[in-house]
């Protein structure tokens, strides 16, 4: 299977090939994720532990594709598909839970372009503290999120319409990145 064939794989149905976009860091990106995680929050109810903002548009300077990556902390994940409806009238496309088990997803758009990712989890699963550490590491070693920065647009330049090999191209960097952040969180604890 080639890189195209994967991305259409897995791509909505009836949707166009995403362009990936790569852009400098954007200071507004924390505003976004402060206007939208209480909406997310009221959506999904008492369920909601904590909501955090992951992922690059997180880190201060780190370049990003620019959606907001959010991850909702709930109590009880099977209670979040009662949820899908209040998900809907906020703009959200609901995915379920999009090949990741023990978590569901939500897609939020203007026009074509993506703005918004929300990935909720069960407290405990293990996808929040590997996010949320990654972020903190990244922001706590300006060296690695440029480095990571870099990686990205290279990327994002030879895999224009090809996400999944972006992802796939990026991916021993971020294994090996959320290792140190895993290690270097349990050293600060």
């Amino acid at each position: 299977m080639t890189v195209s064939d994967e991305a259409d794989r897995t791509r909505a149905p009836g949707r166009a090939p995403r362009m990936l976009e790569v852009v400098p860091y954007d200071p507004r990106w924390p505003e976004a994720f402060a206007s939208e995680a209480p909406r997310v929050r009221d959506a999904i109810g008492e369920n909601v532990v904590a909501v955090h903002h992951i992922g690059s548009t997180a880190v201060p300077g780190l370049a990003a594709k620019p959606i907001i990556d959010i991850v909702v902390e709930v109590n009880d994940i099977e209670a979040v598909d009662a949820q899908n409806e209040r998900m809907r009238q906020l703009g959200y496309e609901v995915r379920g839970e999009w090949g990741f088990s023990g978590r569901r997803y939500f897609v939020k758009r203007e026009g074509s372009r993506r703005t918004h990712h929300v990935h909720v989890y069960q407290t405990g699963h293990p996808e929040i503290e590997s996010a949320c550490a990654f972020r903190d590491y990244l922001r706590a070693h300006p060296a690695q999120a440029r480095e990571y920065g870099c990686l990205k647009q290279r990327l994002a330049r030879q895999l224009p319409l090809a996400v999944q090999g972006y992802q796939e191209a990026k991916a021993d960097f971020v294994e090996r990145m959320v290792k140190a952040a895993l290690a270097w969180r349990s050293r600060a604890d």
